[in-house]
């Protein structure tokens, strides 16, 4: 019986046991992986769980210090335990080298986040082997960050309504959230999400190595980045997990192959979820969770992927019009090659080349933040970088931009000796065609000065700013990228064929103006000239009301739940 159990909101599409070939087929694959380096040795495994233990060891000390600043005497305070979880890519065991771990502090209810912030954050800050310490209060989900001997570490702080917390507590039973603060709530539901997923796949381990392979994929073909409106490793770690729902006793070889298949012809934005709604237990808490059927925001929600434990929230919702336009591209291109590699006209290593992000499109708009110290700089492309999805969706509201692609990889400039403090970001923009005898002038001025003054607004009302610390962005054409990225990145991927022309004029008052003559064809070789706007802290900014910030949602039927069944061979 249980062979024949369904995962998921509906049956399987296929529950045949793998071939010779697709076992072969994923031997290759992990071969291939194997190549990028991407397995931790062993003795890089054992020094992460020494140093899990050592911090475990640590926190409980902690806790036991402040029980007894709180009157609790001390046979009492050595009792009332407290525990490190862990969650994310190191609980699903999809890590790769060098990668930080996330991980939770749970303590019991006489502990505050306030303790968390204050002295526990003195003990790592006077531990030798803590380095780069710095705490984010006011996150949405609050953190401290730092590294623990060489291992980069994430941990987030919550307490539960209990006297003591037990070695053996797990995080699953949803009584647990009773009597929480709501950033308590958000701050267990990483490790939550994380267990639940691996309890809702069929075969963990075909799982976890096609999981492997996806976000490698997405990281090589420039995907993956929840901050910036692609995907984060949740949502593809949720993708995956449908997919293996889908295809139960499907080899590693063939859950690569569906995915690209399922996700190419999904209808958007139909969500997807690992269980239905009804079957999450929600204790009758009051926490908010995702439904389009009776929240109109959700309803604005572009690819929906839907966290399987309660609160259930969307995982995608920075996802903007021109990451999903990029992601729907990249399915299409990732499902082609894994046709090939089934067909035996490719091998894996075609799936994994880089993206062309560099030769895709003829104009791009750089952003650069910089500043005077090693600390600043690290604060500073921070908030930027969290920005940047504001200066996309400004992009895509101007008339004639179809798309505005964010590369989620940041780059360091190329004359690193003049500029060392400094992080770039590019925009390639791909321009709607015109009539063929009509001229457009596009001002990006407006979107662009915006962009920079929310930035410049948020970084005052934290008081973050110091010398030193400037954003630019500016105009600049393909054959100019080598002016700030070195050549050797420049030259990854593969070049297109040239498409549209557009020309960049100057409009001689600092405006940045695109001037679009669709009458020249791509055998053309029009003359370019160009103007770069470059607006930085000193020149006057306009103050960005929430208004003008946001796109009105659109209207989309109201979603049937559990219209998941769609059919994919």
């Amino acid at each position: 019986m249980a062979q024949n159990k369904t995962f998921g909101v509906t049956s399987a599409i296929s529950v045949a046991e793998p071939s010779p070939v697709d076992l072969k087929l994923s031997q290759d694959l992990e071969s291939v992986l194997r190549k990028y380096d991407i397995f931790e040795p062993e003795n890089e495994l054992n020094n992460r769980i020494c140093v899990l233990q050592q911090l475990n060891s640590l926190a409980k000390q902690w806790i036991i210090d402040v029980s007894i600043e709180k009157n609790i005497s001390r046979s009492v305070a050595e009792t009332v335990g407290g525990k490190i979880f862990t969650f994310g890519s190191y609980r699903l065991g999809v890590h790769t080298r060098g990668a930080d771990i996330d991980t939770l502090l749970v303590a019991p209810r006489h502990i505050d986040r306030s303790d968390f912030f204050s002295s526990f954050y003195a003990i790592l800050k006077n531990h030798d082997s803590v380095t780069d310490l710095r705490a984010i209060e006011e996150a949405f989900v609050p953190v401290i960050k730092f590294q623990f001997k060489g291992i980069e570490i994430d941990l987030l702080f919550a307490r539960l309504a209990l006297q003591a917390i037990p070695d053996n507590l797990t995080l699953g039973d949803v009584e647990l959230l009773k009597n929480l603060d709501y950033k308590c709530v958000k701050s267990l539901n990483g490790c939550r999400v994380t267990e639940d997923i691996l309890n809702l796949v069929p075969k963990p381990e075909s799982f976890r190595l096609a999981l492997r392979a996806i976000k490698l994929w997405a990281k090589r073909r420039g995907c993956y980045s929840n901050a910036l409106g692609f995907l984060g490793g949740v949502s593809w770690a949720i993708l995956m997990a449908r997919v293996c729902q889908l295809y139960p006793k499907a080899a590693p070889s063939t859950l690569v192959h569906k995915f690209f298949r399922v996700f190419d012809q999904w209808k958007w934005p139909t969500p997807v979820m690992l269980r239905h709604p009804e079957e999450i237990p929600s204790a009758n808490l009051p926490y908010p969770v995702w439904d389009s059927r009776n929240n109109m925001s959700d309803r604005a929600h572009l690819m929906p992927i839907l966290t399987p434990t309660f609160p259930q929230q969307n995982s995608t919702f920075n996802v903007t019009n021109s990451t999903k336009s990029v992601m729907m591209e990249e399915f299409k291109v990732g499902l082609t090659t894994c046709d090939e590699v089934f067909e035996s006209k490719c091998d894996w290593n075609k799936l994994f080349e880089p993206t062309d992000f560099f030769h895709k499109y003829r104009h791009y708009i750089i952003i650069q933040a910089m500043a005077s110290n090693v600390k600043d700089q690290i604060e500073w492309q921070g908030l930027v970088e969290s920005k940047i999805r504001i200066l996309v969706g400004n992009l895509e509201r101007c008339q004639n931009i179809e798309q505005a692609h964010i590369n989620p990889t940041s780059y360091n400039h190329v004359k690193k000796e003049e500029s060392p403090f400094t992080t770039q970001w590019l925009i390639g923009l791909r321009i709607q065609k015109a009539d063929p005898n009509q001229t457009l002038n596009l001002d990006l001025t407006d979107p662009i000065q915006r962009f920079v003054s929310v930035v410049y607004q948020v970084g005052t009302a934290n008081e973050m700013i110091t010398d030193g610390m400037n954003v630019n962005a500016e105009h600049v054409k393909r054959k100019q990228l080598s002016d700030y990225i070195d050549s050797v990145i420049l030259r990854q991927g593969k070049k297109r064929n040239k498409k549209t022309s557009i020309s960049l004029i100057d409009n001689s008052n600092n405006t940045f103006t695109s001037s679009f003559n669709d009458s020249i064809r791509s055998s053309g070789s029009p003359t370019m000239k160009t103007e770069q706007s470059s607006l930085e802290q000193g020149q006057p900014k306009k103050r960005l009301s929430e208004s003008q910030n946001d796109e009105p949602p659109k209207k989309i039927r109201p979603l049937d739940l559990v219209q998941d069944n769609q059919c994919f061979s």
